[in-house]
């Protein structure tokens, strides 16, 4: 069997960030990161459609130890790929990474005070073990192998092409072609403008509208203070900046939703005068009932406003031969159908848990800090924010999870495991997200841990949470410090 100290499960944005930080804090400790496939990146090497993107500026999406330097903040898939990779080399944490390693289990012992981990080796299918102390989820978010598609009616009927971005067919041309994409998402707003800049005459269906905010691909406070400042302090200062800005527009859209709607479809009619707003562009919900769509330099109100892409809303009824009807009986002709249909979220990165024999089911637990489950020990799950960029808490919990560890060694102690105690036995629970409305969080709520309050609160608020990471003790009394380490006799 091969041990480390820690596993961290999973070589993308959060992995390799979790693989920094460990090695800065706990420079001692052992450690392997499994990887699924055969490439560093996670999202960013996986989802390869026309015009990749963030939808958060990379001052506040990248790294807290390293500075984001190209000029374009709103950055494309094949950038922060590069800086992801970037970031594994300088640190020499490729040589830590097991490639095509995929885990589909782990079982804790108390006895042994170890995770014993399945593993199956993607390319033959044999199967593997893998122990350590304290087991680090950071594969992600959602299914890898498959993403959300409703059930269309006829969806075989029709005779072109039917393509999920998840899956995009490498080199397929779509030039000259007609492209129906299937909803009003931050991957339908980025594949829009993209395809149809490429030659595609491209049709946006969607079901119901969403918020758009466009801001300009490039940061220029970041580009002038990188020519005056040294690049870790123009980073630092512009990502100070955004968070504090982020946090603004979070508070006002929250206390004020009706005026924050005014505003951002002020700006949408300013952008495209001769479009119908109130129909395409004026969501039923307030903003941040639902993730706002970011979109760079307005670049999908362009490509509508030159006739390259048009938006429909409307319901779909069935595919057809030629393309797709809708409910108001009007058909949509196309020869490819792109389904932005959305994530299928994947739950504990879809590993089988096991505690001392006993299977965890994951919704009768209740969220630790956001990062743990309760009655689980020594597992930490990476999960961040959905309403700002994914690695500002991606970084925290790494930094938590490293004091974790380094407590435990100070106390001679070899597991942490959030207990719900007679203090907190009574606190009402809720859903571990709440007030959050997107369909690909309401699908899967049902098997995601609960949240309470205290600890237990899953925090939607970076200012809130790091308070409550590093400045509350790590012995809350919720989290219970417990398994000496077991002396070795001497021979």
């Amino acid at each position: 069997m091969n041990h480390f100290d820690v596993v961290i499960v999973g070589a993308g944005l959060s992995g390799i960030g979790a693989a920094y930080h460990l090695q800065d804090k706990c420079p001692g400790k052992t450690f392997a990161i499994l990887e699924g496939r055969e490439a560093i990146g996670g999202t960013w090497d996986l989802f390869r459609y026309p015009g990749i993107r963030s939808d958060s500026d990379m001052h506040t999406l990248g790294y807290n130890f390293k500075p984001w330097i190209d000029a374009k903040a709103i950055a494309d898939g094949p950038s922060i790929r590069k800086y992801v990779n970037e970031t594994a080399d300088e640190n020499n944490i490729r040589q830590h990474i097991r490639f095509n390693r995929r885990v589909t289990s782990a079982s804790w012992s108390t006895k042994t005070a170890l995770w014993t981990v399945q593993v199956e080796l993607v390319d033959s299918s044999e199967t593997m073990e893998y122990s350590c102390n304290f087991l680090f989820m950071c594969g992600g978010y959602y299914n890898y192998d498959e993403g959300y598609t409703p059930e269309f009616k006829s969806a075989d009927a029709f005779k072109g092409v039917v393509i999920h971005p998840q899956f995009w067919p490498e080199d397929f041309e779509y030039k000259g072609k007609r492209v129906i994409v299937i909803g009003s998402g931050a991957t339908a707003m980025t594949l829009v403008p993209a395809m149809a800049e490429g030659g595609a005459q491209v049709t946006m269906l969607q079901r119901s509208p969403t918020y758009v905010v466009s801001r300009p691909a490039q940061d220029k406070i970041a580009n002038v203070l990188r020519k005056f400042l040294p690049e870790s302090w123009a980073y630092a200062i512009t990502r100070f900046k955004n968070i504090q800005l982020g946090n603004i527009f979070l508070r006002r859209a929250l206390a004020k939703p009706e005026k924050t709607k005014d505003m951002l479809l002020k700006m949408v009619r300013k952008a495209m005068p001769d479009i119908d707003v109130d129909t395409h562009f004026t969501p039923s919900y307030n903003p941040w009932d639902q993730r706002l769509c970011l979109i760079p330099d307005d670049d999908l109100y362009n490509v509508i406003n030159k006739g390259l892409a048009k938006v429909v809303t409307n319901h779909i009824d069935c595919f057809t031969e030629k393309g797709i009807r809708l409910v108001s009986g009007e058909e949509l002709e196309a020869d490819i159908i792109v389904t932005a249909t959305g994530l299928k979220l994947s739950v504990a990165n879809g590993l089988k848990l096991y505690v001392d024999g006993e299977t965890v089911n994951i919704p009768e637990t209740v969220s630790y800090k956001g990062m743990m489950y309760s009655g689980v020990p020594n597992l930490v799950q990476t999960f961040g924010y959905i309403n700002a960029s994914w690695t500002l808490r991606a970084d925290m919990i790494a930094q938590y999870s490293c004091q974790l560890l380094n407590h435990m060694d100070s106390l001679g102690l070899r597991q942490c495991t959030p207990i719900i105690g007679e203090r907190d036995k009574d606190m009402e629970l809720r859903p571990w997200i709440s007030d959050f409305t997107s369909g690909y969080m309401q699908r899967m709520m049902h098997l995601l841990p609960k949240q309470g309050e205290g600890p237990w609160e899953n925090i939607q608020n970076y200012a809130r949470d790091k308070k409550q990471q590093f400045e509350a003790p790590l012995d809350d009394g919720a989290m219970q410090f417990t398994n000496p380490v077991k002396e070795t006799k001497a021979a």
